[in-house]
């Protein structure tokens, strides 16, 4: 990866189908999400669209899936087969792994992800997945995950995934609260915790978080920057600065959509490129840099 050649790196990406043409959401959720996001766009690209989608942007993108097979009773895609599909675009490509945090071998599959298929970070849903964060039952977790020395992303406060179904077909928000990931940044302080998304409803949570925890970082994806509250943006352009990260949510949300917003967005010059990129190669090591 040409770290000078890139005008951007999007932290936050999708693979949804993998090459045998298995999704990682049933029908049901894959339309309800895409109701929610009135996406129009291919809502399953693999990692091969993917990757010509953000080459032709220059580019780069954590790819990773979610594996909530045990909440969900769907068969997750493997992120095995992911990172070694994102091996072949390593232009472009930065992928990430997932483990099912109720599965008894997921300390096991970490650090196999990380040795034997080059994974530079882990992806969690609480909602998705069915778990909370702060139990100490998953501390084995979040252990392995700083041995390897990679971040641990999680995604905070509202899903558009079983959004408009009865119930929300099961998923419950509370497991997303980002206040349940402050006893994880505190127990694991060589942990690198980043928050997805803006937190709605609990927004001032994650900012109080992440400038509280030098380990903790948010990505701005799934959300248009339009739609920012108010002390978000103060956030991205003051506290937070060196600490927020871009991110679209694709392919629910366009990395041309995101970027076109932010441009907008009410922020200084001189921040545009930390959030666009620098923060993101600092955080990920990318180019020996930390």
């Amino acid at each position: 990866m040409n770290i000078a050649e890139l005008d951007a790196i999007d932290f936050h990406v999708h693979v949804e189908q993998d090459a045998h043409g298995h999704f990682a959401l049933d029908r049901e959720l894959l339309d309800a999400s895409a109701r929610y996001f009135r996406s129009d766009q291919d809502r399953t690209p693999t990692v091969e669209a993917i990757a010509a989608h953000y080459r032709a942007r220059r580019t780069a993108a954590v790819v990773f899936t979610v594996d909530a097979t045990t909440a969900l009773g769907h068969p997750a895609l493997s992120s095995e087969e992911v990172a070694d599909a994102a091996a072949a675009h390593a232009d472009v490509l930065i992928p990430f792994g997932s483990v099912d945090p109720h599965d008894a071998g997921a300390v096991r599959r970490i650090r196999s992800l990380v040795r034997d298929h080059g994974v530079r970070g882990f992806k969690f849903h609480p909602s998705l997945q069915a778990f909370e964060p702060d139990d100490r039952a998953h501390y084995p977790l979040y252990e392995a995950i700083a041995e390897a020395g990679v971040p641990a992303l999680f995604h905070t406060g509202q899903t558009g995934i079983g959004a408009g179904l009865p119930g929300g077909r099961g998923i419950k928000l509370r497991y997303s609260d980002p206040m349940l990931l402050d006893d994880v940044a505190a127990d694991f302080p060589e942990l690198t915790v980043v928050l997805a998304h803006p937190s709605v409803p609990w927004q001032d949570a994650a900012i109080s978080i992440a400038t509280h925890k030098a380990n903790v970082h948010i990505d701005l994806s799934g959300w248009s920057p339009k739609y920012f509250p108010p002390q978000l943006v103060r956030a991205v352009g003051g506290l937070l600065k060196h600490k927020v990260l871009f991110g679209s949510d694709y392919p629910v949300l366009t990395p041309d959509r995101w970027r076109a917003d932010f441009d907008v967005l009410d922020v200084k010059p001189e921040v545009r490129p930390l959030v666009l990129k620098e923060n993101a190669v600092r955080l990920l090591g990318l180019g020996g840099l930390r």
